[in-house]
């Protein structure tokens, strides 16, 4: 199920955040993501955030990030991956939106392959100033 996150979905979403940064981004040192996990962690409080839950238990599984008709992230707990959790979370605010842009490590090749499957085409390529790595700018437009 997906639902809007609750003050109670704080350290889920943001244990989540990091777990699935440091493995889906092992180009990066995991040192890295942990230091920023407390500045995240307080911006996910503030942001527009969908959540799946799972049925019955109520655990959150993977959510999705939203300043307006920008994704800042799809994360899924690694254990759940391959399961069509984020699939499910993208098809929900394609619903929502009529256009939606993101960034993506070009490294990261399983979400970038993700995102073609779902029409998503790459715009342009940046370079990350935080980690030096190189970043696709994708687009989606229904």
């Amino acid at each position: 199920m997906i639902r809007s996150m609750k003050q109670s979905d704080l350290d889920p979403v943001a244990l989540i955040w990091l777990d699935t940064n440091i493995k889906a981004h092992d180009f990066i040192p995991a040192s890295y993501w942990r230091d920023h996990f407390e500045a995240v962690r307080g911006m996910l409080a503030e942001a527009e955030i969908c959540v799946w839950e799972e049925e019955g238990s109520g655990k959150v599984q993977g959510f999705v990030g939203l300043d307006g008709e920008y994704i800042a992230g799809i994360f899924v707990q690694s254990q759940s991956w391959s399961q069509g959790i984020g699939g499910r979370l993208l098809d929900y605010i394609k619903k929502q939106h009529s256009r939606l842009t993101l960034r993506v490590y070009a490294k990261n090749t399983r979400a970038v392959r993700f995102y073609q499957r779902e029409s998503f085409r790459i715009q342009m390529e940046e370079t990350d100033e935080m980690t030096g790595q190189k970043e696709y700018v994708m687009l989606w437009e229904d």
